[in-house]
């Protein structure tokens, strides 16, 4: 490699960490953001939106739920953000290591990610326990 090119992945890179930094950083505050209405609507309305110990686990009863302004539904989707976040960037980091040339961590990094999204798909389903 030479030194122009190593300097240019190097540039690439730092760019690379700071868009996963501002990522995190945005996906935890929109999230927060969401969370702390979604309290504050359960505050002021002295309810959740469903029976007692029932909350949307579902996407369709999610989004079903923010349609009707429930409180519960409204948290669920900032909670679902909150999970989110670390995954996008995973995604980021695996873009990262393909600039890098780095096969091993695309690999790991990967796996990770099938990991993830198989521990989402087993709990959405609720095949596991």
């Amino acid at each position: 490699m030479r030194p122009d090119d190593k300097q240019q992945t190097q540039q690439e890179m730092a760019k690379v960490e700071q868009i996963i930094g501002v990522i995190l950083q945005i996906g935890v505050i929109v999230s927060a953001i969401i969370i702390c209405c979604g309290l504050l609507l359960l505050l002021v309305t002295g309810k959740s939106g469903y029976s007692s110990n029932h909350f949307p686990t579902h996407f369709g009863l999610i989004f079903q739920g923010i349609a009707q302004l429930k409180p519960f539904a409204i948290i669920m989707l900032g909670l679902f953000g909150l999970i989110l976040t670390p995954v996008l960037r995973v995604v980021v980091s695996i873009y990262a290591f393909i600039k890098e040339h780095d096969q091993l961590y695309v690999l790991i990094t990967t796996a990770v990610l099938l990991i993830l999204i198989l521990g989402m798909v087993l709990g959405y389903l609720n095949i596991w326990p």
